[in-house]
């Protein structure tokens, strides 16, 4: 088999329909537009969000209200339970690590929550913990930084 061997499968392509090419063809005189009328015309038919005269959905439903905040920032949770079934004693929990197991990106700002209990010392590197986080983490013998972040670094997903 060559190239010029190959072919398409029988019935799978169609010839074009040639329209306008005189009464002898059968699609002559109005181009199988019918007669007259709107949609015989050279650009006629309704516009796409046209219904028969009522009154449109796109009209109907009310305008988008509120705005997009440029500078929210949007957190990954993470909470102390997660961080005890994952991590290993005096394991260290940064953004680098934890989108090693799937949870978060490097990007994202990371916030701890107080969900849970923890036993194992850890040393937690977060943009941000929570008050009853903190006292959890210490109380188990941890140690936690703070991440500084920047708003505009990564512009939150809407």
């Amino acid at each position: 088999m060559k190239l010029h061997d190959l072919r398409p499968a029988e019935g799978s392509t169609k010839k074009r329909k040639r329209v306008g090419r005189g009464t002898g063809s059968g699609k002559g005189k109005t181009s199988t537009r019918g007669t007259k009328g709107q949609n015989s015309r050279t650009g006629g038919g309704v516009r796409l969000t046209f219904e028969g005269g009522q009154l449109p959905l796109v009209k109907r439903l009310p305008k988008l209200r509120g705005f997009n905040n440029r500078f929210k920032v949007e957190y990954v949770a993470i909470n102390l339970d997660t961080l005890e079934r994952v991590f290993d004693a005096n394991g260290a929990v940064s953004p680098e690590t934890l989108s090693g197991y799937g949870l978060g990106d490097v990007n994202d700002p990371i916030v701890i929550l107080g969900r849970g209990e923890i036993s194992k010392a850890l040393t937690v590197k977060a943009h941000r913990v929570s008050e009853s986080a903190r006292a959890k983490i210490e109380a188990a013998g941890g140690s936690i930084e703070i991440l500084s972040w920047e708003v505009n670094k990564r512009m939150p997903r809407s």
